[in-house]
């Protein structure tokens, strides 16, 4: 197994607190509101955003520093309410109410801030390029996939049946019973939505990197630097 270079600008990470409660996953629904009504507020500025800066990068090729940062808090925030709620159901710590990273919390997101982006791909990137992404993020997540978030984790709900659902009911359920999470589950709905929030990032003009076909499954992101390639596979 040979490493290869990576240079993923998108850095989502997630520790497994153990051993989570039994029965807690029932009523996070419900504990989760408060931020399920923030956060419909902060995607609609998102939206408002992200149109601002969509000019700003066509004209400027630069994405606006503070409104680059409001954008990752956003994505920052949802992702640890999803990690906390049914996007995972990773820990019981009771999300922050925070833009801001949180290296103390089991789930951190991070973006690298691009100095010059492409006017180009500013144009086409979102929509037409993302296409790949959307069909296949579409099948996997059901219909909650709204074509610009990977998953509704703001709302907090699915739409029809769909892989993650499942996945994550199943968790639910082994907690239930068992009061153990299966690793090689966690490991799965981690690759899942690290795929994801490179997609939101991506059309979100937040980088011109262009998302790769993969799951890096497990809490942590590949070593700095490298990811394994299986021999005979086909490099990116």
């Amino acid at each position: 197994m040979q490493p290869i270079p990576t240079t993923e600008p998108v850095r989502l990470t997630g520790r497994l607190d153990p051993p989570p409660n039994r029965w807690l996953w029932l009523l996070k629904w419900l504990l989760a509101i408060p931020h399920y009504i923030v956060l419909i507020f902060l995607w609609i500025a998102v939206w408002v955003v992200t149109i601002i800066a969509f000019f700003a990068i066509l004209f400027t090729a630069r994405y606006p520093r503070p409104l680059f940062d409001f954008t990752v808090g956003v994505l920052r925030w949802s992702w640890r309410v999803g990690y906390y709620s049914y996007s995972v159901l990773g820990t019981d710590r009771y999300p922050p109410f925070t833009l801001a990273e949180r290296e103390d919390y089991p789930a951190t997101l991070s973006v690298v801030y691009p100095e010059r982006l492409s006017r180009g791909l500013v144009l086409v990137k979102w929509w037409l390029l993302a296409i790949p992404h959307y069909l296949l993020g579409g099948a996997i997540a059901g219909s909650s996939y709204s074509g610009y978030r990977w998953m509704d984790d703001a709302a907090g709900r699915y739409g029809t049946p769909s892989l993650v659902g499942l996945l994550v009911l199943y968790v639910g359920l082994t907690l239930l019973f068992a009061g153990r999470y299966p690793r090689g589950i966690y490991d799965l709905l981690m690759g899942i939505q690290r795929w994801g929030y490179r997609v939101s990032c991506y059309v979100s003009l937040l980088t011109d990197r262009y998302p790769p076909f993969r799951l890096d499954q497990g809490g942590d992101e590949p070593a700095a630097g490298t990811r394994p390639v299986t021999p005979g596979a086909p490099n990116e």
